[in-house]
């Protein structure tokens, strides 16, 4: 492959273009471009990516991806059809040393937002961000590669077979995995779910500022739902009876079910009699609805700042996804909740998901490893002074040891 003269220390990426909603069930998003035309490419990708089964929030979340590639190639001047691995390599460059462009707040589109001060960006995006950028992108062009429309050569290609004996170094307590990795896509190092501990959590919730956002609280730290699953819920999904809430899973879009305290009822009754002649009743409406006049369905995005706004006052870094770490880590603690039904309660695939919660948290590990220093310093000190074995004075023992006074 030859190489690329293309400065990419001074290149500026505009921020034209943008991925837009739609009202339109058959087509959600589109991918516009610097004059508001739809990208034809894109539009017939995400109709690929809905006949396949995928949500409108996966096409978002692809779409996302997409434009920011898009955005690079029109600063370049390249066409998506004719990007080439000397294109691919150098975006995936851009991504990992440029930073993260300054946006304007959505409530001020004219001014700056807080990434934008300083003469260049600030922050990167993450090894998680940039690795499902580069899958995104290759499924992109594998798919116009095989439809025809795209390259016969996918700019982000798989990795060469290493030479050598087949899993030399494999680790035998992992399962094999036979698939190979894109060429371009980062390490993503594993982390770690963090959930928030019993006294901080007790800070935030005493700091909510209504019934609402108590029962919200209750019911995320209780069943372990999505942030976007427990806003699905309509308001004939719930039965207080059987302590039962109906969500909307994430990935199959299928209804379930979720056990949740009785604290989280007793919250939802105080604020549904709050509210009680002031939101459309039915039982096909939705449960949550704004605060703020006039009221309208509550969106994800207004739940977590909400949450964010709480847990910055009490002095924490929690977010609304540490409340279902936070549900998971406490069922997986229960030695009578066997692990197979909190990875149902939870929605994972695959049982290995739920067994992340089985790794004791930081807090415990790092006051259990204090203790153990503690007690090691107890019994040096102990080993330091022999005791008097009976028959002989203390006194005489101090005089042999030179321990006593001088």
């Amino acid at each position: 492959m030859q190489g690329s003269s293309r400065d990419l220390a001074s290149l500026v990426v505009p921020q034209i273009g943008r991925l837009v909603a739609t009202d339109d069930e058959w087509d959600p998003y589109r991918l516009a471009d610097a004059e508001g035309l739809s990208v034809e490419a894109v539009s017939v990708y995400f109709r690929e990516l809905q006949a396949a089964g995928r949500s409108a929030a996966t096409v978002r979340s692809y779409g996302m991806d997409l434009l920011r590639w898009f955005r690079f190639l029109w600063a370049i001047d390249v066409g998506w059809e004719r990007a080439t691995r000397i294109e691919a390599r150098d975006f995936c460059r851009w991504l990992q040393i440029a930073g993260k462009p300054a946006r304007p707040h959505w409530r001020h589109p004219g001014e700056a937002g807080p990434r934008a001060v300083g003469a260049r960006p600030v922050g990167v995006y993450s090894a998680s961000v940039r690795a499902h950028s580069e899958t995104v992108l290759r499924c992109f062009y594998d798919f116009h590669r095989d439809a025809g429309t795209g390259p016969i050569l996918n700019p982000f290609p798989l990795q060469r077979a290493r030479r050598g004996r087949a899993h030399a170094h494999h680790n035998p307590m992992e399962p094999h995995r036979n698939e190979r990795a894109g060429l371009y896509r980062p390490s993503v190092p594993t982390r770690i779910p963090r959930a928030i501990p019993d006294e901080q959590f007790n800070e935030i919730f005493a700091r909510l500022g209504s019934h609402r956002d108590r029962a919200l609280v209750a019911f995320y730290v209780s069943t372990g739902a999505r942030a976007s699953e427990l806003l699905s819920v309509v308001q004939g999904g719930v039965d207080p009876g059987r302590q039962l809430i109906a969500v909307v899973r994430k990935g199959t879009r299928a209804v379930q079910e979720l056990p949740a305290s009785t604290d989280a009822f007793v919250w939802l009754r105080l604020y549904q009699v709050e509210t009680d002649g002031e939101i459309p009743r039915g039982h096909a409406q939705p449960l949550w609805w704004t605060l703020r006049r006039p009221t309208r369905p509550l969106s994800y995005h207004a739940v977590h700042r909400m949450f964010e706004r709480v847990a910055q006052r009490a002095g924490m870094a929690a977010t609304l996804h540490s409340l279902r770490h936070t549900a998971a880590y406490r069922m997986a603690e229960d030695p009578r909740l066997p692990l197979t039904d909190v990875q149902l309660v939870l929605g994972h695939a695959a049982l290995s998901t739920t067994q992340i919660y089985l790794t004791p948290r930081k807090e415990e590990v790092i006051r259990r490893v204090l203790a153990h220093h503690g007690e090691q310093t107890r019994q040096a000190a102990a080993r330091v002074t022999p005791a008097a074995a009976p028959g002989y004075r203390p006194e005489s023992l101090d005089v042999l040891f030179g321990t006593g006074a001088s």
